[in-house]
């Protein structure tokens, strides 16, 4: 009875970073996730003051009445100054909590401009974020059982295939200091796109489309996350990573990634045709 919870508690301990977040949550990658981690731990805070204090009333009065000193139960019938004190406090929680929420919120929805020195951080919406002086890049987030791909480009989610954008899957590159503003969609079941360092999980929809943003703070880290919504037997092994490169870097990779996506075009466009020449392919793509 007793080796399972020391096992597990040692186990927690020794888990890379589990003492250090615990009960928070991930940030200072991205604005968004500072703001919604600042706001996360603003209420957790309060919530254990209400629970500290709700915890200490039941003691106090578990001891102060105990049977042992009074055996005959003493019966109040309503208290009217404790009433509203306690209706008048949960009302000031509220107010608290929506005034702090209300601050916080334009930081998590609207994303900033992106860094002077940079080349060219909401939750889920339905309309594009736009920074600012409106200088972003954009990539296309499309989720499919059970991987995500990457389109990079203004038109990825129009003009994609006219355009020859370079694509990745299963890790995003993307470069730091920049507004990086995602297109969010799905092929075929709800998924729901979530790097916790990077601000907050979006429902990736089939039929409609969804967007948010980041600004990654620092080159050379690769964040980890993983798909937040069940979306079949292989959901568990649906994760993503996002690699943040210096702009530099980043327009270098989208040159090489482009340019070795054409290559491998090129080389099915020569097997078809001569699988075509040969008749084993019909032009028409059967066999």
């Amino acid at each position: 009875m007793v080796v399972a919870p020391v096992a597990t508690g040692f186990y927690l301990a020794a888990a890379q970073n589990a003492s250090a977040r615990c009960c928070t949550l991930t940030s200072g990658a991205s604005p968004n996730a500072t703001s919604i981690a600042t706001l996360y731990d603003i209420i957790l805070g309060l919530g254990i003051a209400v629970f500290l204090s709700v915890v200490s009333v039941i003691v106090y009065s578990v001891w102060k009445f105990r049977a042992s000193k009074h055996p005959v139960a003493h019966q109040v019938h309503g208290n009217t100054r404790l009433e509203i004190g306690l209706t008048a406090g949960a009302t000031m929680l509220l107010v608290v909590i929506a005034t702090v929420t209300f601050i916080m919120l334009p930081s998590i929805v609207n994303p900033p401009n992106s860094d002077a020195s940079a080349a060219s951080v909401l939750s889920a919406s339905l309309t594009s974020p736009t920074p600012p002086n409106g200088k972003e890049i954009t990539i296309c987030v499309m989720g499919r059982q059970y991987i995500w791909r990457y389109t990079y480009g203004a038109g990825c989610n129009n003009t994609a295939w006219a355009d020859r954008l370079p694509y990745s899957y299963q890790e995003m590159v993307a470069p730091a200091g920049e507004t990086v503003r995602l297109v969010i969609q799905s092929s075929d079941v709800i998924h729901s796109w979530w790097i916790p360092a990077l601000g907050g999980k979006v429902d990736a929809v089939p039929g409609y489309t969804t967007y948010t943003w980041f600004k990654a703070l620092h080159s050379g880290e690769t964040y980890h996350g993983q798909c937040a919504q069940l979306c079949g037997r292989e959901h568990a092994f649906m994760t993503a990573l996002v690699k943040v490169v210096t702009p530099t870097q980043y327009a270098a990779w989208l040159g090489q990634q482009a340019a070795g996506i054409s290559q491998q075009n090129d080389q099915v466009a020569r097997i078809r045709r001569y699988l075509v020449g040969q008749g084993i392919l019909t032009s028409s793509g059967n066999f």
